[in-house]
């Protein structure tokens, strides 16, 4: 059958209708659909939260991360007008407490603290982890950083640094040294440095800080690389006695505690941070709202001095600078572990 011109003509230009009309409606399909989606994205950023905050804290109460999660969820209330839950999660070097992160629904109404063990050393010291640090979570702000405070009881012989080293050396193992938990900063900072020193002593765990420290004072144990937060209250009371601080420099808190590289060991640095996550999945309208909220926290005065006066420094920051922050911290702690030789399997 023979079609004219005009009639293919024709015959194309309906079907060419037929698809602008279809594409046009798909493109108003779209455009509708992408509104839709911000429309609820803001919608819910606006109204969020609904319900109270649930925040899981990876280590037993009064410790280094307790005390930090309580300062800024009490500042963060006042501010916002939030309510605040939190949930001490201890065990496994801060693993079980963000594994339960994880698999929480990702509405921004739980989050957790993550901190260098369980999102930087862990990865590289435990042969299986129940999540992964790096996809399982969502950053939200870089909340602070602290080193640590080698801590002995005020009733020990050891008055500086070079003592304890020396003691360690006499007797190979004689000494115990003990951390909040394996894995934690606390117990790698102790590994790298008896590397450093050419000493060895003997490990033991605990779930968590504080009970970490009350057999520090008790004498059932000889040492501790303490966060400042959770030492400086029995330091200051004259329970424990400082040593040696592992930053650069001294902290404000401690002016007359030397650092360990002024103790002969230089450019030894072991520092801890904590950080605001959330479970993978998060909308991003409510991780910007969470992240202003913690940045508006950090910015006030009274908390930044109660950080200082504990040895902490307030940091802050964008969700995608915590993001890489992580990362890089992945790198250098890993390296850390190889060289320690530590291991928690």
């Amino acid at each position: 059958m023979m079609h004219s011109a005009s009639n293919l003509s024709c015959h194309f230009s309906r079907r060419c209708a037929v698809w602008v009309g279809a594409l046009a409606m798909m493109g108003v399909a779209l455009v509708g659909t992408q509104s839709m989606a911000q429309t609820t994205a803001q919608t819910t950023a606006q109204t969020f939260p609904a319900n109270a905050l649930r925040v899981v804290v990876p280590f037993p109460p009064a410790g280094g991360t307790d005390v930090l999660t309580r300062l800024i969820t009490q500042t963060m209330a006042e501010q916002q007008g939030w309510t605040f839950v939190i949930e001490n999660r201890p065990g496994a070097g801060g693993n079980l407490g963000l594994e339960q992160l994880a698999k929480a629904k990702p509405d921004g109404l739980t989050l957790g603290m993550g901190q260098t063990s369980n999102l930087a050393i862990n990865p590289s010291l435990y042969k299986r982890m129940p999540y992964d640090a790096l996809s399982d979570f969502v950053p939200i702000a870089l909340v602070a950083s602290q080193p640590l405070v080698v801590v002995v009881s005020e009733k020990s012989p050891h008055r500086t640094l070079a003592s304890l080293v020396a003691a360690a050396r006499s007797q190979p193992g004689s000494l115990n040294m003990a951390s909040a938990g394996t894995g934690t900063v606390g117990h790698l900072a102790g590994a790298l440095f008896a590397a450093r020193a050419g000493i060895r002593w003997t490990h033991v765990p605990y779930k968590g800080a504080a009970p970490a420290l009350t057999d520090v004072m008790g004498g059932q144990v000889d040492v501790n690389f303490a966060t400042p937060s959770g030492a400086m209250p029995l330091i200051r009371s004259g329970k424990l006695r400082a040593l040696a601080v592992t930053s650069l420099q001294r902290l404000y808190a401690l002016p007359d505690t030397p650092t360990v590289a002024e103790s002969g060991y230089k450019g030894f640095v072991a520092e801890d941070w904590k950080a605001m996550m959330a479970p993978a999945g998060t909308p991003p309208a409510v991780v910007q709202k969470l992240n202003a909220a913690i940045n508006a926290a950090l910015a006030k005065g009274e908390v930044r001095g109660r950080l200082a006066l504990d040895g902490s420094q307030a940091l802050g920051g964008s969700p995608r600078a915590l993001a890489q922050f992580i990362k890089d911290e992945h790198v250098r702690w890993a390296q850390a572990v190889r060289e320690s030789g530590a291991s928690a399997e």
